[in-house]
């Protein structure tokens, strides 16, 4: 099953045997803001974006942290000015309906839309959105009674956001189901929950699977070791295209990819290899001259 997603100049395949596609997280600072800011505001998203990019992003997550009133208004000038400067594909994250339409109508190619929910009201607003534009979206193992703790349970919600998408017209390959994680240290079985759902979403719905690999710890210390060892695992359960901080991911999806035989003749191992050691200060920087 594969997943075809276009920015203004690339497209991106998204497959269980290609290469693991990385969505570079960004989030820009939380505040209201004044016509002014609002400038500035998208400056830091373009930059933080670049940096993802810079790092070896496939796709970049866009996501403005402001108040909803504000939204509408921001979330579609922070797409139009990212396309001005980046030909990758965008994952457009809000839950605002009127944000995503705004945001739907000015984007230049086939995005993913991140996200919906299990909850009636999400399917209601966000799915027929998804099927006008014709964008990919993420499912989230989540509905109105919060995160299940039980996998058969967020197995039944991915079931459920995949048969309303394809009611709509959606084709199933272009859900992209989240199975969610509750944080390892409010719960100690968090990531074997996490997996098994994984496991039963790849078994019984085939579709491929993204995962926001820093939600399993925030508050324990050396979270990023937990971070890089929860990847490791989800990768070779199915997840195919995590969200994260694509400087700290990229060399442990690169090499777990040459491991699970993702990669052809380890070829993008070999390039952030000597990308690693030239010292240029951008993976991008290295896809030029390499």
């Amino acid at each position: 099953m594969e997943t075809i997603l276009r920015g203004r100049k690339s497209t991106v395949h998204i497959a269980p045997d290609h290469p693991t596609v990385l969505i570079g997280k960004y989030a820009a600072s939380k505040r209201h803001l004044s016509s002014n800011q609002a400038s500035r505001h998208i400056d830091i998203i373009k930059n933080g974006a670049l940096a993802q990019i810079a790092a070896g992003a496939d796709i970049v997550n866009v996501y403005t942290d402001t108040a909803a009133t504000e939204q509408a208004t921001l979330l579609p000038r922070a797409v139009e000015a990212l396309q001005e400067v980046v030909e990758v594909p965008l994952s457009i994250d809000s839950a605002d309906p009127q944000a995503l339409t705004a945001a739907l109508k000015v984007y230049q190619g086939k995005p993913l839309v991140n996200s919906v929910t299990g909850e009636e009201g999400s399917l209601r607003q966000v799915l027929p959105l998804v099927a006008e534009h014709e964008t990919a979206v993420i499912g989230l193992c989540v509905d109105e009674t919060g995160i299940p703790d039980d996998p058969e349970r967020r197995l039944a919600i991915a079931h459920k956001i995949v048969r309303r998408a394809e009611e709509l017209g959606i084709p199933r390959e272009d859900v992209l189901i989240d199975c969610m994680t509750k944080a390892i240290e409010a719960d100690h079985n968090a990531a074997l929950v996490t997996l098994e759902t994984i496991r039963l979403v790849k078994a019984d719905l085939g579709v491929n699977m993204t995962l926001d690999i820093s939600d399993i710890s925030f508050e324990l210390p050396n979270c990023e070791a937990l971070h890089r060892g929860f990847l490791s695992m989800v990768l070779t359960m199915g997840v195919n295209a995590p969200i994260v901080n694509t400087a700290q991911a990229r060399q442990t999806i690169v090499a777990i990819d040459v491991l699970l035989g993702r990669n052809d003749a380890a070829a993008r191992y070999i390039k952030y290899y000597h990308y690693h050691r030239s010292g240029i200060r951008g993976l991008i920087d290295w896809e030029m001259v390499g």
